[in-house]
Order: structure tokens, then sequence, then C-alpha cells
């Protein structure tokens, strides 16, 4: 690792003021991603602003019946949180769904979302890559890129977003609640706070420099049936090649509402609500559900390896809106 200073705050605002004083000050809480990124010298903050002192481990029911979550709670108590098992299983399949239980005992809600991506290129310091290193060139693209997104890409950037949680959080319409080191507080949806690559895959949110998230917010639940499906290359402790957050409710035959995300094919949670426009008010059947997979489909683009990624969803797709409305897909 390269020389860095470290403070453990005993507060909010002494995180704030921390991180605000000196220029390549990063918050660190589990470490869980940061510290391998550190190690390989893919990152070198100049000081690291721990914040595991602060008090934001509380899972509480909010006044408008959802819950608020602090940004230090780990993967493994919100997974296994009563409200959060009875009242969005998705969101709890995909956190068991991701990581080891290990990982999940360290990770934080908050770090989860802010996790990069795990694109083979963007780990190693011998090759190009705009992500690391702005203005290099993208060795994935023509290159080993199985793993690699196929919506949100650029020119620039193919790399898929990592995170199960964060497609969860996504089909759930979270919003995460900031602060900025002004003092000024913010809440952002999953829509506002995630970048696409374009010309500065570097700049993956729109927080601003020293703004802490502080928690999460998760409206109340939403009616019908709700799962989580992910497809990779092993059992377990992998990350998904595929993976499919659905929502939907069913009233006599009928869609009366849904909602879709989508991990592993993207540069960031990936949701298409034209897709899920399509289907309300309609009979459930395999013609619609390809209807469905060709709208999030539409501006898809393989490079090669990663081709197989959109028959993939395709099926993924079908697989999941089958079962969410018990009908043989």
């Amino acid at each position: 690792m390269i020389a860095f200073d470290y403070l453990r705050a005993a507060d909010r605002d002494q995180a704030l003021s921390a991180a605000q004083s000196r220029d390549g000050a990063r918050f660190i809480a589990g470490g869980t991603n940061l510290l391998d990124l550190m190690k390989l010298q893919v990152e070198a903050p100049r000081r690291l602003v721990d914040i595991g002192a602060l008090d934001l481990r509380q899972i509480e029911r909010t006044d408008e019946g959802g819950l608020r979550i602090g940004a230090l709670v780990s993967n493994a108590d919100l997974a296994a949180h009563p409200l959060v098992r009875a009242r969005y299983p998705v969101l709890s399949r995909a956190i068991l769904a991701g990581a080891s239980a290990q990982l999940r005992n360290k990770a934080t809600t908050a770090g989860n979302l802010l996790q990069r991506t795990r694109c083979y290129f963007f780990y190693d310091p011998a090759v190009p890559c705009n992500k690391r290193t702005p203005g290099s060139g993208c060795s994935a693209i023509g290159g080993f890129n199985r793993i690699m997104a196929v919506l949100g890409t650029s020119e620039q950037c193919i790399a898929s977003h990592p995170s199960d949680m964060a497609v969860a959080m996504r089909v759930l319409d979270a919003r995460v609640e900031t602060v900025l080191p002004s003092g000024e507080r913010r809440a952002l949806s999953l829509d506002e706070l995630y970048r696409l690559p374009g010309d500065t895959p570097q700049i993956e949110t729109h927080l601003q420099p020293g703004e802490l998230i502080t928690a999460v917010l998760l409206p109340s639940p939403p009616t019908g049936r709700q799962t989580y499906r992910k497809v990779r290359d092993r059992a377990s402790y992998a990350f998904a090649l595929v993976s499919v957050a659905g929502i939907v409710s069913m009233e006599q035959d009928r869609i009366s509402g849904a909602a879709l995300a989508f991990g592993g094919v993207g540069t960031m949670p990936w949701r298409d609500r034209a897709a899920e426009d399509l289907l309300v008010g309609q009979q459930p059947s395999r013609a619609l559900f390809d209807q469905a997979a060709d709208t999030v489909l539409a501006a898809a683009i393989g490079h090669g390896e990663n081709d197989f990624k959109i028959p993939l969803l395709r099926r993924t797709l079908a697989a999941v809106l089958g079962k969410l409305t018990e009908t043989v897909a």
C-alpha cells in the first residue's frame, strides 16, 4: 500500500471535517472492497476516515410505513432482520445471494451500494483501463469480456456493476440519505445516485467529494409477490452473470403492477420502466414476457464473449415473470 493518514471519527461532524480537510480522503467502514483496491494500488487515498464508530447501525420504521436502514448496518444483519424478511423478501434474497457469510458479516449497506466493478482489467494496473486511468483505453473491449455489461455501456467502458443488494434496492425504489461537508442533507433515488460511464467512467456516482451516506430509505412494502433470481458460474460466492429482481401484483388474471431490476448486465443496477409499463394490464404469457425482454434489451450491445448474456437475460426474465404470475413460461 501507499502511505496514507488514518483517522477514526468519533462523530459525524468530525468525519465530515476530516474528509473535507484533505484532498483524496475516503470514508471507510467494512473495507471489504476499498482495502483490496488499496493493496493492488488501484486506489491510493491520501486519508482514510474510519466511520465505524458512528451511530448508523439501526433499522427503524418510518412514519410512511417503510424502513430507514443505517449506512453501517451489516449485510448479514439486514438480510436477517425480521421486517426485511417479511416485507422485503427480494432484498433479503439478493443479499444472501451475494458474497460469503464472512463478507456479509463485515460489509455495510452503504459500502455495498458504492462498491466498484470487479472488471479484471480495472483490478490490474499493468493494463489500460479508463475507469482506473482516464484516457488509457478499455482493455475489455476486444479483450476477455465474459462478465462485462451489455446495457449502459460506452466506447470508454463496458464494466458491469457487481452488487446484488443494489439491484433489489433499485426495484424497491430505495433512496439514500446523505450529508454534505457543509451540513446540507440530500435524499437521492438510485437513479440519481449512479452515473452511466459515458466519457467519464471513473466517476461512478453523483455524490460530491466528502459527501457521506447516512442511511437508505425504503418506501412502504410493495403489493404483490417478490423474488430475486441470480444466474452465476457456480452455486456460491460468484458475481451474477444475469440477475433479476421482480415484484408483480395480479388482479384476477391480469398484471396490475410490475417492477423489474437487473444485475450483471448493466454498468449500474439496471431498471427499464418501459418494460414494466408494457406488462401492466396484460394477461401473462410467454409472448408478453418476450415483449418485455425485447424492451429491456433494445439497446443491448454484446462484445463477443459476453454475447450470451442477451439470451440469458431473456430466459431468466421469463422464468421470473412466470414464477411471479404463476404462469408456465
